[in-house]
C-alpha cells in the first residue's frame, strides 16, 4: 500500500470517526434534554402530588369540623326547643296570641335548623367516603326506597314504575340515599295534578344510566348545573320545604362511584334526572 492510499484510508476513517462522535454527541444532546424533560415532569407531577394530599388533608380537616359542630350543635338545638315548647305549655293563658305567633316562629326556625344539621351530618358523612362495594340489586334499592317513602308516596298519590334494573357494584347505603333523594325530590316538586315517577336503565358502553323522570314542575335550563351545590335552593322555605343539600348529597354518592350525575328539564314538563355508575367497578 502506498503511502498515499495510507493517508487516504486514514482520512476517510477519521471521518467516520468524526461522524460517529457527531452522530454520538447529538444522541447524548437529546438524552440529556430528555432527561430534563423527564426531570421536570417529575418534579411536576411530585408538586401536584403534594398539593393533592394538602387539598385532601384541608378537605377531611374541613369535613370533620362540620361533623363535629353538627353534632354539638343538636344539643343546645333541643334545648332551646324545649324550653320554648315548655314555656308555651305553662304560660299558654298568660301570652296572648301575638307573643304565641312568636314562640311558634322560633320553634319552627328551630326544627328547619335541627333538620339542616341532620342532612348537613349526612352530606359529611358521604363525603367522608366509607364506602363499601358490594353487588347491589338496583331493584330491591327502590323497593326499599318505596318503603321508606311511603307515608309521602301515599300522600302525593304517587304512581312509580320501572324498567328492569340492574345489579352493580356498588355501596348499598349510599345507591339507597341516591334513589331515595331523586324519588323523594320528584313527589316534592309536584304540581296539582297526579305524580308520576320511573325509573330507567340502559346499558352505554361500560356504564349503566339510571333515569328517574317525573311528571312535575320541571327546573329552567340555565339552572340545571347549580342544583347539585349544597344549599342550592330555587324555591323560598314557604312553596317548598328542605334543606337545599339531597341533590349535593346525589352528586357526591355518584362520584364516590366514579359516575357523573345530571339532568334534562323544561319549566312545567317534568324532569329526567340521570345518572351514569361503572358496570364492572371494583
Amino acid at each position: 500500500m502506498t503511502q498515499s492510499n495510507s493517508t487516504t484510508k486514514n482520512s476517510q476513517e477519521h471521518a467516520i470517526l468524526e461522524e460517529q462522535l457527531a452522530a454520538a454527541q447529538a444522541q447524548i444532546q437529546q438524552l440529556t434534554q430528555a432527561n430534563k424533560e423527564l426531570q421536570a415532569q417529575l418534579e411536576h407531577a411530585q408538586a401536584v402530588d403534594k398539593r393533592n394530599r394538602l387539598l385532601e388533608s384541608s378537605n377531611a380537616d374541613l369535613l370533620q369540623f362540620a361533623y363535629t359542630v353538627s353534632h354539638d350543635l343538636q344539643e343546645p338545638l333541643r334545648m332551646i326547643t324545649a324550653y320554648l315548647q315548655l314555656l308555651t305549655q305553662r304560660y299558654s293563658n298568660d301570652l296572648d296570641e301575638e307573643a304565641k305567633e312568636f314562640i311558634g316562629f322560633a320553634i319552627d326556625g328551630a326544627k328547619r335548623m335541627k333538620q339542616l344539621i341532620a342532612n348537613l351530618l349526612t352530606y359529611s358523612r358521604v363525603n367522608q367516603d366509607t364506602r363499601s362495594f358490594d353487588q347491589v340489586d338496583l331493584a330491591k334499592v327502590l323497593q326499599i326506597v318505596q318503603i321508606n317513602l311511603d307515608w309521602q308516596i301515599r300522600d302525593a298519590n304517587a304512581l312509580i314504575t320501572n324498567d328492569k334494573l340492574p345489579t352493580i357494584t356498588a355501596d348499598k347505603t349510599q345507591m339507597i340515599q341516591l334513589l331515595q333523594n331523586l324519588v323523594s325530590n320528584a313527589i316534592k316538586f309536584r304540581k296539582n295534578d297526579g305524580i308520576k315517577i320511573h325509573v330507567s336503565a340502559k346499558k352505554v358502553g361500560d356504564d349503566w344510566i339510571i333515569g328517574v323522570a317525573d311528571n312535575g314542575i320541571g327546573i329552567d335550563p340555565k339552572l340545571a348545573d347549580k342544583i347539585f351545590t349544597v344549599f342550592k335552593r330555587l324555591h323560598t322555605i314557604d312553596e317548598y320545604p328542605g334543606s337545599g343539600i339531597g341533590l349535593a348529597i346525589c352528586k357526591k354518592v355518584v362520584e364516590n362511584h366514579f359516575g357523573s350525575i345530571w339532568v334534562d328539564s323544561e319549566v312545567g314538563t317534568g324532569s329526567v334526572f340521570s345518572f351514569s355508575i361503572p358496570d364492572n367497578l371494583t
